[in-house]
């Protein structure tokens, strides 16, 4: 099956679709069996602070949603790495009918092992949306693309936090969106790999209630000192996306790159 509806037109896998990210005509290919992106991805690629030029990188990059919406906001080069072939496939004819391949480039490969071809420090920010929840048996329940999505299997937290300051230059920023249960332990462990916590976001679904995601963005051996933004609260009493989440869904936002 080919895609026609872009100028550049890539085949499709039987269970696979194109969404329109909402956002400068972009359009990414999805698959219920396999992967598709969900609003923490969107929210980090608005949330990161990423340099106008220069070299990025994108870690546990899936079909490569975050890449491609990075380049609304940067002229850097953008790279993701994916260890599981399908999706790193997926993301590459992604990254090729948007007609972007200029622009960003897709690594299949292990971010454990990123360090040994690309060499040390020589990213300027990295961004990564890691599995969320340890090894605890109901990975068992999902398929293999589903699990190693939702549970570190093919890498830990402490991996993902070694592979970035093994990868990001002294002073580069790391951005990463991960559930609020763990921020202990992703603060302990940045800041035992020299990476400085220095903004931290709530995400709530509602105002009333508790926050269920949460962004932090560290400097590689920055000073200590750590600022709370505002809490991001996804929905209204009327069940609908309040203005910010519209504005960062549509691109209106503006940034924090630096």
């Amino acid at each position: 099956m080919m895609n026609s509806f872009n100028e550049v037109p890539v085949p499709l896998q039987p269970s696979e679709r194109i969404d329109d990210l909402l956002t400068h005509d972009l359009r990414i290919i999805q698959s219920d069996e396999v992967f598709s992106f969900s609003m923490d991805a969107v929210l980090l690629a608005r949330f990161a602070g990423v340099p106008p030029r220069g070299r990025v990188l994108d870690l546990c990059t899936g079909n490569g949603v975050i890449p491609m919406l990075l380049t609304t906001r940067t002229k850097a080069s953008i790279e993701g790495i994916e260890i599981q072939p399908r999706l790193a496939d997926m993301a590459r004819r992604s990254v090729a009918l948007n007609g972007l391949k200029e622009r960003v480039q897709i690594h299949e490969g292990d971010l454990r092992e990123l360090h040994t071809t690309a060499g040390y420090g020589v990213y300027d920010a990295i961004t990564v949306n890691p599995p969320y929840m340890p090894l605890n048996g109901s990975d068992l329940k999902l398929n293999s693309h589903q699990a190693m999505a939702r549970h570190e299997i093919g890498c830990t937290l402490e991996e993902v936090i070694q592979a970035c300051v093994r990868l990001v230059r002294t002073g580069g920023k790391v951005s990463m969106v991960h559930k609020p249960q763990r921020l202990v332990d992703i603060l302990s462990l940045m800041r035992q790999y020299r990476l400085e916590p220095k903004l931290i976001r709530f995400i709530h679904p509602r105002a009333h209630l508790e926050a269920n995601m949460v962004l932090i963005e560290a400097a590689r051996d920055g000073k200590p000192e750590v600022r709370l933004q505002p809490p991001l609260i996804v929905y209204n009493d009327d069940n609908q996306y309040c203005p910010e989440i519209m504005d960062i869904y549509y691109g209106n936002k503006e940034d924090n790159s630096q």
